[in-house]
């Protein structure tokens, strides 16, 4: 076995400090969040205690942090759902080219390249000047599928686009309909992905500041509650509550991806109790 060359000890550097680069912020507010009751929120640490993390669930003197966190999770499960069913839909219908779809394809990803700030502001104005209620259940979501459904577009056409269409042609000679055939051969198979534009859903929606800034009314989203704490909280409480909710994406990404990983083993199986005739 042959010494590695220097080049990959300089990549290996480069790549350990990105990885710093990355998650130091993280890292460093997990470890402030931990401060004792005297602590601030800068260095050296000022004892050590879970005084802030249980000062979370007390009667806050500021904001609504739990009603922000309801919102949030309330809004990223709205785009979610929504985000996987019209992807479904456009990744059927785009299978077969007709009039108009290269035009419609690219005004639906236009909305990645245009400003966030500028999307909210507009999705803000049109509804003032309609006279409706701007709410992030309404106007707040309706910008938020401006960022979560190109995303969720270009995954469906690249797993269509690798679709053997084999496997529908077969059901259909076994007699199925074309729900079931929809239902039993083609959702199973991207099941997996379906997953991961579901995650993408809801964690973009989740944590999203700019497009929600003008469009959410009078009552806060999580990222735009702890925007504003940081104009008035000079305790290491806020530090706790970028913690808990650091873990929380971090436990939604986990559930999703065992959920990926379940269904993928029970493809697997499905197929080779199939390849056996069982």
């Amino acid at each position: 076995m042959g010494r590695r060359p220097r080049s990959f000890y300089v990549l290996a550097a480069f790549f350990g400090l990105f990885v710093l680069f990355l998650y130091g912020p993280i890292l460093t507010i997990g470890i402030l969040s931990f401060q004792g009751p005297q602590g601030g929120l800068t260095f050296p640490m000022n004892g050590l205690s879970l005084h802030w993390f249980r000062d979370l669930f007390q009667e806050q003197a500021v904001g609504d942090i739990w009603g922000a966190f309801r919102r949030s999770f309330a809004l990223g499960l709205m785009v979610m759902i929504t985000t996987v069913v019209v992807s479904i839909m456009a990744g059927l219908a785009f299978r077969k080219r007709f009039a108009g779809s290269g035009l419609l394809f690219y005004a639906a990803i236009t909305a990645l390249v245009i400003p966030s700030i500028l999307i909210s502001l507009g999705v803000g104005l049109i509804f003032s000047q309609l006279g409706l209620r701007i709410h992030w259940a309404t106007s707040g979501f309706g910008a938020q599928l401006t960022w979560t459904l190109p995303f969720g577009l270009l995954i469906m056409f690249a797993v269509f686009n690798r679709f053997d269409k084999s496997y529908e042609e077969a059901a259909r000679d076994q007699g199925a309909t074309a729900w079931q055939t929809l239902r039993y051969v083609v959702l199973p198979i991207i099941g997996p992905s379906l997953i991961g534009v579901a995650l993408f859903g809801f964690t973009l929606s989740y944590d999203e500041f700019a497009r929600t800034l003008l469009t959410a009314g009078s009552y806060n989203t999580l990222p735009l509650e702890i925007f504003g704490m940081t104009t008035n909280v000079t305790t290491p409480v806020i530090y706790a509550l970028g913690t808990l909710t650091t873990l929380f994406s971090f436990a939604i990404i986990a559930v999703f991806l065992l959920g990926a990983w379940i269904m993928d083993k029970r493809r697997t199986r499905l197929g080779s109790d199939a390849g056996r005739g069982i």
